[in-house]
C-alpha cells in the first residue's frame, strides 16, 4: 500500500538533520531551529544571515513573552 502524502512528507522531515546555527541548544541559546543544509546555505550570504539573525531576534523575543512557537518567516513559503 502506497503511503499518503502527509506520510510522505513526515517520511522526508524526519531524514532532515534539524539543528540550531551554533549547534547548542535551543533553551540556552534562543536560536532557531532549522534543517542543517538550510542553516548552511543561509550562513554562506551576507543576505542570509541577517535573515537568520532576524530569526533568532524573532524566536528570542517570542520566548520572553512565554510562547513555545515563533512565527519568524524562515520557513515561510516552503513547501510542506
Amino acid at each position: 500500500m502506497a503511503m499518503k502524502k502527509s506520510q510522505r512528507s513526515l517520511k522526508r522531515w524526519t531524514k532532515q538533520k534539524w539543528r540550531t546555527p551554533s549547534g547548542k541548544k535551543s533553551s540556552e541559546t534562543g536560536e532557531v531551529y532549522a534543517p542543517a543544509k538550510t542553516i548552511k546555505k543561509l550562513k554562506s550570504t551576507k543576505a542570509g544571515r541577517a535573515k537568520l539573525a532576524r530569526a533568532n531576534k524573532a524566536k528570542r523575543k517570542a520566548t520572553k513573552a512565554g510562547k513555545q512557537h515563533a512565527r519568524h518567516g524562515l520557513h515561510k513559503g516552503k513547501k510542506r
